[in-house]
């Protein structure tokens, strides 16, 4: 060998193969660790990729945002009072809800279900059949847009300002259906002076089918008019068969005030804040303040009488309003065995059935005395 060769083998270059007839080296198979590492990778992968699309037949709830009534959302007023005297509120009046996804993954009900802060319902228990999550939207912001009309009209009734009574839904086809419109005035039914929405029942309670009524109305900003209505059937038109005269006719209690109450809220739904709004409409509208400077949260569905009924995840209204910052929240009678056993730590507990019970608890909260609590 060369003296310049022997100088390139020092240095590391690979030597000429002694044989250029030598076979190549076979590859190296997995070994049975090796397949089951790459098999478990696999598993993961495909699980992980289900977990994370599959939905499953379930929906998520848990507490959602608070709004203070008294206060401002987006710099819009929430609670706005146009054309009447209103008066300076300095605490907060915090109406509360709930969150509803439908949207959930196997492993996101699994990571909702580990927070503790959010409850896994069957889907049936919401959805009704073939009913999709923006149908239940449109629902309940039909639900919410009559808890606020309802919500005034306690609010404006408890104050004793006066009230109208109009047309709010017309049966297709019904009698009532060749005279009246929805929003139409009724000043008197059957002889009957029609006060309250109860008058209306009330008038047709000793009529039959067959028998013709008369209905004294106001359409918009026409005179009154008379008419003659022969009633008809309940059963005939899809409704319980009764043996009084059937109108077709929902009337509803409104206001009847020369200045106008508006509540500005999106993207909310469902009737249970119309207690709160009633309490923002009174509260504006009279001197001092109910709250007294506190952060006062609540929730209930009201009627145009000022009763207030139960509501549902109430569990998840408390965590929201105590999150919020509230010191006392306004509970519907009906719901206080389900609060007082899921009330956080500080968040007092008060008991009301009617707007005029919370009216005189907020005002026991002002005064130190102790208020009907659950």
């Amino acid at each position: 060998m060369s003296e310049r060769a022997s100088e390139q083998l020092t240095q590391g270059d690979p030597a000429p193969p002694a044989d250029l007839d030598h076979e190549p080296a076979a590859p190296r198979r997995l070994t049975r660790r090796g397949w089951t590492i790459v098999v478990s990778f696999a598993i993961a992968a495909v699980l992980g990729l289900l977990g994370g699309l599959v939905r499953v037949p379930y929906v998520s709830i848990g507490p959602g945002p608070t709004y203070d009534t008294l206060g401002t959302v987006d710099e819009q007023v929430v609670v706005e009072v146009e054309g009447e005297k209103t008066y300076e509120t300095s605490g907060q009046l915090r109406m509360t809800t709930v969150s509803i996804s439908d949207d959930v993954s196997l492993f996101g009900a699994l990571g909702l279900w580990v927070s503790g802060r959010h409850a896994l319902m069957p889907r049936d228990e919401y959805f009704g059949p073939g009913q999709t999550e923006d149908d239940l939207q449109r629902e309940n912001k039909k639900m919410f847009q009559d808890s606020q009309s309802d919500a005034e009209v306690a609010a404006l009734r408890y104050l004793d300002y006066p009230v109208k009574v109009v047309a709010q839904e017309i049966t297709r086809g019904a009698p009532a259906d060749e005279v009246l419109e929805p929003g139409d005035r009724l000043y008197e039914v059957n002889g009957r002076p029609v006060e309250v929405q109860e008058d209306v029942r009330e008038a047709l309670k000793n009529t039959r089918p067959g028998q013709r009524v008369e209905i004294t109305f106001q359409h918009e900003d026409q005179p009154r008019q008379t008419r003659s209505i022969e009633l008809g059937n309940a059963s005939d038109y899809g409704s319980d068969d009764r043996k009084e005269g059937f109108l077709g006719l929902l009337p509803i209690d409104r206001a009847d005030v020369d200045f106008q109450t508006t509540i500005h809220l999106e993207d909310v739904g469902g009737p249970s804040a119309g207690l709160i709004f009633a309490l923002a409409i009174v509260d504006k509208l009279t001197p001092g303040e109910l709250e007294g400077g506190r952060t006062v949260a609540g929730t209930g569905e009201i009627d145009v009488k000022g009763n207030i009924g139960l509501i549902g995840g109430i569990s998840f209204k408390l965590v929201a309003a105590r999150d919020a910052g509230a010191e006392a929240f306004l509970v519907p009678a009906g719901n206080c065995a389900e609060a007082k056993s899921n009330v956080p730590d500080g968040l007092a507990l008060v008991k009301v059935d009617t707007l005029d019970s919370a009216v005189k608890a907020l005002e026991d909260l002002e005064a130190g005395r102790t208020p009907p609590i659950c």
